[in-house]
């Protein structure tokens, strides 16, 4: 576990009572400003997936989902922080914690699917873009990756 004054970074499961709170938060930020809700998703890959979590007093406020692909790579998906805890840097600790994990567990390389307004974050973190800009959830995204050492 990661301390950031009184924010704690870890991760957890589908299983753990805080799931709860991740789903409230992914619901919130990444899926009702488009119309949207996870209740209309299928969450099965949400069951095989390591989840990190930023909390500061029991609440969630930040979180980052974890989908091996194989072949050593890992997928981050479903990257979200409360708005009120942006510009704070709880992304970029969970993207650390996140990489720390998946160097540990012998992974060699990170994908992820950035949306455009997001890729900017995601460059200064070490990820390249690849390939052309393409359209999910109805929201421009880019493929990005980086090695791990």
């Amino acid at each position: 576990m990661i301390q950031m004054s009184q924010i704690a970074i870890t991760h957890i499961t589908s299983k753990d009572t805080r799931y709860q709170g991740v789903w409230d938060l992914r619901e919130e930020v990444l899926r009702r400003p488009l119309g949207m809700s996870l209740k209309n998703e299928d969450l099965s890959k949400d069951h095989e997936d390591v989840i990190f979590i930023a909390e500061e007093e029991d609440k969630v406020i930040g979180c980052l989902m974890l989908h091996d692909t194989g072949n050593g790579i890992m997928q981050f998906r479903q990257m979200a922080v409360y708005d009120e805890w942006q510009g704070k840097g709880i992304g970029r600790q969970l993207m650390l914690a996140a990489e720390q994990y998946c160097v540990q567990q012998g992974y060699s390389s990170i994908t992820l699917h950035a949306r455009s307004v997001a890729v900017g974050f995601y460059k200064g973190l070490g990820y390249a873009v690849d390939g052309d800009e393409f359209a999910e959830v109805g929201i421009p995204h880019y493929i990005m990756n980086k090695k791990l050492s």
